[in-house]
């Protein structure tokens, strides 16, 4: 190791270098404030509270809940380390309950956790971190993290049982390199064990087991809470296409749940797929569950194309197992649903672009730097977007105007006259974008490899 580089991989002096601890309250990011601190390092904790429980004093399996905020001010006086709380009750909701009820409703099962280190811990905490000129953000998680040359690496935590990179797979490249997970290469009891030579009294506090907005895991009363209309009763079918059943809504379904079912057959059934568009449930046996693919989105490359050429490993949960696979990067590439609009998404997620600063005043209130006919082209591709509603409401106008014709006499003729022209004007924009788009897909698609190089 490199005698100039600090504990976490930084070119200061412990004393010199300023930390913000995410501190929950449990022991993990307890200890990790501990461990901080002792080392000389100047911390910062900050504590976020997410959602109203109303016990700010009482017990809780949940994590983020009063108690924990409770505990973390306690470790944070112990410790004698400035301490924040940040209040996101309303950025929580918007990013991650909302997100959650959705998905629910979508027929998909959600992974919250995944969604809050991506937008409020990881997003917002970042910036706040970087407002308080911080050198780094610290969190208890049990990920190993390994900087080099300025670059930061993420692999999984040397305790397989407690290994949280499953839940940090969206963590983008900027975010991992500002992050440091000094648990990483600690097992649990060695992280208690020091929670409890530090003194901390949350070095025997249980781990939260539910979801910190789910009370006693039950899904479904936050869904009715957000949505009290989303419980509609629907069919459940049979691979053959054969109702067999009625359920009370999809929201209280998951793919490959065999409880709540209600139904009886030979052998057990099990979900094995939630069409929300029929609000129906299919079940079958439970060999008709097996997957040899799985179709991924929302990729977030960490490591270069290359490396998904060899045998990799996947977890379909967290606390499944490593299975060897093989990854088609190029056939995920070239899927044309992913082409339509391209933007440069995959430069932007594979090469690390220089930020472009931009100021919006100028962008919106400036000169345009489009002539008037492109400008007006413009609009009307926009509006041909909404074509069958704009021939939809255009008709009811021409009723309407017919109907004024004896009030308002020429004017009506030459109103109808444009609403007229108007609409196959509109049509042929429409015509003409979805031609350029096919061509644009098609240009994305043949220049792909080079792209992703």
């Amino acid at each position: 190791m490199n005698n100039n580089l600090n504990s976490i991989g930084l070119k200061k002096s412990p004393s010199e270098t300023t930390v913000v601890v995410a501190m929950s309250g449990g022991v993990d990011s307890s200890t990790v404030a501990g461990m901080m601190k002792k080392e000389g390092y100047k911390v910062i904790g900050v504590t976020l509270k997410l959602y109203d429980d109303g016990k700010e004093v009482a017990a809780s399996k949940q994590c983020c809940s009063g108690q924990d905020i409770m505990d973390a001010k306690r470790v944070a006086q112990k410790l004698d380390i400035e301490h924040k709380v940040l209040y996101y009750q309303n950025k929580f909701k918007q990013g991650v309950i909302d997100n959650f009820v959705e998905s629910y409703l979508k027929g998909e099962t959600p992974i919250p956790c995944v969604q809050c280190n991506q937008t409020v811990k990881f997003k917002d905490l970042f910036e706040v971190s970087k407002d308080l000129n911080a050198d780094a953000l610290i969190t208890g998680h049990y990920v190993k993290s390994i900087t080099k040359n300025n670059s930061t690496d993420m692999y999984r935590a040397i305790d397989q049982n407690r290994d949280q990179s499953y839940f940090l797979f969206n963590t983008t490249k900027e975010q991992l390199d500002y992050l440091r997970f000094p648990l990483g290469g600690l097992l649990k009891n060695q992280t208690r064990e020091i929670a409890k030579k530090l003194n901390l009294n949350v070095a025997d506090k249980p781990d939260s087991q539910d979801i910190c907005f789910v009370p006693n895991g039950n899904y479904a009363s936050v869904i009715e809470k957000f949505r009290p209309n989303s419980f509609k009763k629907g069919n459940i079918k049979n691979l053959d296409g054969k109702v067999i059943g009625v359920h009370d809504g999809i929201i209280n379904f998951t793919i490959g749940q065999r409880k709540g079912i209600k139904i009886a057959d030979t052998e057990a059934l099990y979900v094995l797929m939630i069409n929300s568009d029929k609000n129906e449930i299919i079940v079958g046996p439970k060999d008709k569950l097996g997957k040899k693919e799985i179709e991924i989105k929302n990729l977030n490359l960490l490591v270069k194309k290359e490396e998904f050429e060899n045998n990799i490993f996947v977890k379909v949960r967290s606390t499944g197992k490593l299975l060897k696979a093989k990854a088609d990067i190029e056939k995920i590439y070239t899927k044309a649903s992913l082409w339509s609009s391209f933007s440069g998404r995959v430069k932007k997620n594979i090469k690390p672009l220089n930020e472009i600063n931009s100021i919006r005043g100028l962008r919106y209130f400036g000169p345009s730097q489009m002539s008037i006919f492109k400008l007006i082209i413009h609009s009307l591709s926009i509006i041909a977007v909404f074509k069958y509603n704009v021939f939809l409401r255009s008709s009811l106008i021409l009723i309407l105007l017919a109907y004024l014709n004896s009030y308002l006499g020429s004017l009506t003729i030459l109103l109808q006259f444009l609403i007229v022209i108007f609409n196959p004007v509109i049509f042929i924009v429409s015509l003409r974008e979805r031609k350029k788009d096919s061509l644009r897909s098609h240009n994305n698609l043949v220049n792909i490899k080079k792209i992703t190089q």
